[in-house]
């Protein structure tokens, strides 16, 4: 199994990015700053104004699935 998708973010950047799986009608998120952190490590990228996952960051987010759960637990 490759490590190319294991990324540690803060607790906020994974809610930020599952907030962003359930594409959000106006496309805005209450934290921006958020948004250009995950544009940098290229999970996200800014389509006509509005933030869209991109295949990278689906992966990273199904794979830090486990990891979501168990910070709940």
């Amino acid at each position: 199994m490759s490590n190319d998708f294991d990324f540690e973010l803060a607790p906020d950047q994974w809610e930020a990015l599952r907030t962003l799986r359930n594409a959000p009608s106006n496309g805005r998120l209450s934290k921006p700053y958020l948004i250009d952190g995950l544009v940098a490590l290229g999970l996200v990228v800014i389509n006509d104004g509005v933030p869209v996952m991109t295949p990278a960051g689906r992966k990273v987010l199904v794979r830090g699935s486990c990891r979501l759960l168990d910070l709940v637990a």
